[in-house]
């Protein structure tokens, strides 16, 4: 696989020795049982997968080499490169400027950007409908487009199930940056809706199944379907497509169950299936899928408590998050910065949106067992610093250089 050239800040004297240990140990990807570091009075069980995947590194190198390649020169960002608070702020720092939010929304008036000016396209890629803006700017967005190339890879699927007159379906996070764009470049080739969850799934089968009255539809999938979409006759045949970063059970659940729709009110013998339902690939990347396989294998351990990095709106993180929150206390932080001391902690909570102060998360019993794992934007660097900062809570705690003599 290609390697990437990633700052020296962005590494860890822990975490990425541990990774290159794993790797080279463990070259097919096929023991997902966590790393043990064990400490005395506190051990740290650690994923066996996360961090930058390939789509981040890629889109990291083509930023800091458009930086260098361009001084004196105006740097601007589509929207956040990927969604982590340390990356976006250091290229911040270095002068680059957000055209858009998260969201979409204008930050800096598309008249403002010149033809001279430097436009780098995010690892989520963008809309068509940026990319004609671009041009029409006189903007080359290909030079430093770091879009993924499994995002890229959901395009081109939804382009050949579309040329086959199906309806794409897309399975993703609507007000996302990677669905967004996915949903642009679907709707060029075929009838286009996003659904978010199994219960729009099930929303939607009622349409299928023509339960409930299509008048009905553009109020119950507002803003999430394509112009001139019909659903008496573009639900006739679909085909699933996700964003990457959504859970790999969440895809095929709700794949399958639309499949199981079709065949039903149709009526379908499995030759027929094909014929209203496309035959799709799963399209998670394979970060997302080796991410969410290594934090399963982790939950399958004993631990006091999860602690999980990342950016506060990373889908493939939050993902994560739910899982750990299933089995043991969870706390979601964007940096060391977090953990203000050791009876306090600032983390996110998915469910209210908000930062929340949790005081005693630590446990009492020795040893005490702490589970760590982050989301494919967050640099080792970030979880080396949680790792150092709970460790230093921990009286008679093993220096670290003798627990890390066998990476």
């Amino acid at each position: 696989m290609k390697t990437f050239n990633i700052p020296d800040f962005y590494r860890s004297r822990i975490i990425t020795p541990i990774k290159d240990f794993r790797r080279k140990n463990d070259k097919l990807k096929r023991d997902y049982s966590p790393t043990l570091l064990d400490f005395g009075p506190v051990q740290f069980l650690i994923a066996r997968h996360f961090g930058f995947c390939y789509g981040v590194e890629n889109a990291i190198d083509i930023a800091y080499k458009a930086i260098a390649e361009n001084p004196g020169r105006r740097i601007f960002l589509l929207s956040e490169m990927i969604h982590n608070p340390d990356v976006n702020r250091d290229l911040t720092d270095r002068g680059v400027r957000f055209i858009m939010d998260t969201k979409g929304n204008q930050l800096i008036p598309w008249p403002e950007i010149t033809r001279e000016d430097i436009v780098i396209v995010p690892a989520f890629g963008t809309t068509v409908e940026n990319q004609k803006k671009l041009s029409e700017l006189g903007v080359d967005s290909l030079i430093y487009d770091t879009t993924c190339p499994f995002v890229e890879k959901v395009w081109n699927r939804a382009a050949q199930i579309g040329e086959k007159d199906y309806t794409i379906i897309v399975h993703g996070k609507p007000n996302h940056e990677e669905t967004r764009a996915t949903f642009s470049h679907s709707k060029e080739n075929a009838p286009t809706l996003v659904i978010e969850n199994i219960g729009q799934a099930e929303l939607l089968a009622q349409y299928i199944t023509h339960e409930l009255p299509g008048s009905r539809f553009f109020s119950d999938f507002e803003g999430r379907y394509s112009d001139g979409f019909d659903p008496a006759k573009d639900l006739q045949r679909i085909g699933v497509v996700n964003q990457t970063t959504m859970l790999a059970s969440d895809t095929q659940g709700i794949a399958d169950y639309l499949k199981n729709v079709m065949v039903r009110h149709y009526n379908l013998r499995p030759e027929q299936v094909e014929d209203r339902f496309a035959n799709t690939r799963d399209t998670l990347c394979y970060a997302t899928n080796d991410n969410q396989d290594a934090t399963y294998a982790l939950l399958t351990h004993s631990a006091d408590l999860v602690v999980v990095a990342g950016g506060y709106n990373s889908s493939n993180t939050s993902h994560l998050v739910e899982l750990c929150e299933e089995k043991f206390p969870t706390y979601f932080i964007e940096s060391v910065n977090k953990i203000l001391d050791k009876q306090l902690i600032r983390h996110f909570n998915l469910h209210t949106k908000e930062e929340v102060v949790t005081e005693n998360y630590l446990p009492g019993n020795t040893p005490a067992r702490i589970m760590l794992t982050c989301g494919a934007s967050c640099p080792d660097a970030v979880v080396e610093a949680i790792l150092m900062r709970l460790l230093s809570f921990f009286d008679g705690a093993k220096p670290i250089e003798e627990v890390m003599k066998e990476f």
